[in-house]
């Protein structure tokens, strides 16, 4: 019934898939992109794909949209260029608005909310291209752009002999990096719907980190669901989920990664306000164990759109 009710609200409207993008993440963008419109074109909704690029503001005027479906990430997708430019075009669009975008896509300014909100996260210091390394005290430590997704441009750095060359690669990605503690245990994911908390998602992967290669190639990594850590853990990780939703007010869905500690402590790494939508994404991964396939996950996020579009819409 409640898929029904959905598609008939969108009978007379018209949806726009931005995909493909300007980041580096443009492939992935791509991917997910071409999964949600076929959701649309299955269900006969009409819909079109518009390949982000500089001329963007042209082609979404030209196709004449209702609906935005933000399935980019990275630069302008993630980061409340394009959601602003939406605002501007008086057109509602998916996920988080300007702020939660533009606040959690950068690595030193959502810990740094984290951290006064109470949100245990791991130590971190910022560093720019033009400073001198600092001295670090106590190794392994991750190093990553502050600006960039899918762990590119991430490194453990295990002893002090490999800090230099890891710092010069992450600069190829950004001019500000970010010098992380390392936290040892299980690696979580907690995904949030239209603020109502998914199951929870243990990652197991090769290697030390979970990396891009881990994340995008079959066989490189797997997921368990329920993750495997203690009651109280779970409870810890949901309510931190909970709360960084309402932090940065987001809207219809965001995927807050994590790290439960050997003393059981949740630690939170970093809020991604638009998560990935291929077949080996994890908010879909989320979705199927709480009952949602698919289509009805897509729908889901279209709905949350429906309801509060008005509000985040200027009606110029």
């Amino acid at each position: 019934m409640k898929k029904h009710n959905i598609l008939s609200k969108l009978r007379n409207k018209k949806i726009g898939v931005l995909y493909g993008g300007l980041s580096r993440e443009r492939d992935i963008s791509v991917i997910s992109g071409k999964a949600v419109l076929n959701v649309f074109e299955k269900l006969k909704i009409n819909a079109c794909g518009i390949d982000v690029d500089r001329n963007v503001c042209d082609k979404i005027k030209k196709e004449k949209i209702d609906i935005a479906f933000i399935a980019l990430h990275g630069y302008v997708g993630e980061d409340g260029v394009i959601q602003g430019m939406l605002e501007m075009l008086g057109i509602p669009y998916t996920g988080c608005g300007i702020f939660g975008s533009s606040a959690s896509i950068n690595k030193d300014i959502s810990k740094q909310f984290f951290q006064f909100n109470g949100i245990l996260t791991p130590e971190w210091k910022v560093l720019k291209k033009s400073e001198a390394l600092p001295e670090i005290k106590q190794y392994p430590i991750v190093v990553k752009p502050v600006l960039e997704g899918s762990t590119i441009g991430v490194l453990m750095v295990k002893k002090a002999s490999h800090f230099a060359a890891a710092v010069k690669e992450a600069f190829k990605y950004g001019e500000e990096i970010i010098i992380e503690q390392f936290v040892d245990g299980k690696e979580i994911t907690v995904s949030v719907l239209n603020g109502k908390v998914l199951p929870i998602i243990e990652i197991l992967h090769k290697g030390d980190l979970y990396d891009f290669n881990s994340k995008y190639k079959k066989g490189f990594s797997r997921y368990v669901i329920p993750a495997d850590i203690t009651k109280k853990s779970y409870k810890k990780a949901r309510d931190f989920a909970e709360k960084i939703y309402k932090i940065f007010k987001c809207n219809g869905m965001c995927r807050v990664d994590m790290v439960v500690d050997k003393k059981d402590k949740v630690w939170v790494l970093e809020n991604n306000t638009v998560p990935g939508m291929t077949e080996n994404s994890l908010l879909p991964a989320a979705g199927a164990a709480a009952g949602y396939d698919f289509e009805s996950l897509v729908l889901e996020i279209v709905e949350s759109t429906l309801k509060n579009g008005k509000k985040k819409a200027l009606c110029l």
